[in-house]
Order: C-alpha cells, then sequence, then structure tokens
C-alpha cells in the first residue's frame, strides 16, 4: 500500500472538514452565541486546518495510480482520521469534553445512525448544533459518494475506493 498517497488524500478529507468547521463557526457568529463558542469553534476550525495543512504539506507526491488495496486503506484511515478531527470541535467548546464521547458522537453523525450521548440538545449554542446536523449530513451523502465526486478533480480515479 503506497501509505504516502493514502495519506495525501486523506489530508484533502481533513481540510473539508476544516471548510465546514469554519462554517459552523460562522454560524455561531450569526445566530449570538457566546463569544467563548465562536471562539472555540475558529480554534477547532484552525486546529483542523492545521492539521490537514501539515499532512497535505508532509505527503506530497507525484501522481501515483492507486490500487485496490490503496483504495480500501483510505476509506478505512479516512473514516478513523475523519472521526477524530471532527471530534475537535466538540472537545474545544467543552460541550463534550470526553475525547471517546466526542468521537462517538461525530462518528455517529457521519454514519447518520441517530445515536448520541447528548441528553439535552435544544441547549447547545446553535454553532454546535450547526455542526451536529452538519456531520449528519456529509454522512447522508455518503463518504464515498463524495470522494468519487472529488478525486477526478485531484487526478485520481474515484473508482478504486
Amino acid at each position: 500500500m503506497n501509505i504516502r498517497s493514502v495519506f495525501h488524500l486523506i489530508s484533502y478529507m481533513v481540510l473539508f472538514i476544516a471548510l465546514a468547521v469554519g462554517v459552523s463557526a460562522a454560524v455561531s457568529l450569526g445566530c449570538g452565541d457566546p463569544l467563548k463558542i465562536q471562539l472555540r469553534l475558529l480554534e477547532s476550525a484552525g486546529a483542523i486546518l492545521l492539521i490537514g495543512g501539515l499532512l497535505w504539506l508532509t505527503t506530497r507526491t507525484p501522481k501515483v495510480d492507486l490500487s485496490r488495496k490503496d483504495g480500501f486503506g483510505i476509506v478505512t484511515l479516512g473514516w478513523l482520521v475523519v472521526g477524530i478531527v471532527g471530534a475537535i470541535p466538540y472537545m474545544f467548546t467543552g460541550v463534550i469534553p470526553n475525547p471517546v464521547d466526542a468521537f462517538f458522537e461525530t462518528v455517529s453523525g457521519f454514519t447518520t445512525t441517530g445515536a448520541s450521548i447528548l441528553s439535552t440538545i435544544d441547549t447547545l449554542p446553535a454553532g454546535i448544533l450547526f455542526w451536529r446536523s452538519l456531520t449528519q449530513w456529509i454522512g447522508g451523502l455518503g463518504v464515498l459518494l463524495l470522494c468519487v465526486a472529488i478525486l477526478p478533480f485531484l487526478g485520481v480515479g474515484g473508482m478504486q475506493i
């Protein structure tokens, strides 16, 4: 498996998540959430952008043909990495301080299972509610479908995934 190319493609997924968290921060600002929540969402977007950017910079390679094994690696590691970075807004804002619970909530959103550890959702800040809804929307689109739509623009055939 060409691990460098696999993680380079995963870096694009992480950068997409940073953009989505940035949109959540904008919603938080527009809805008048407390300043602390707005700043924490911006910090989350920045941290995820930093992670994605560093991953992108350190894994750049010339175009490589991906094998079926690489496709499985992208899907498996992509779900894991996206679940981890998607949990950052929950932890930074303090809504879900436990990393395992934040990971569970994020993966639950991306897989659209509907399971949640949150008991009082209606009291959450608007930015967090938007992030939670956005993870479910992204999951509803299907991460694989998203990859098939985006990877051809990156010069990689999405059919391997």
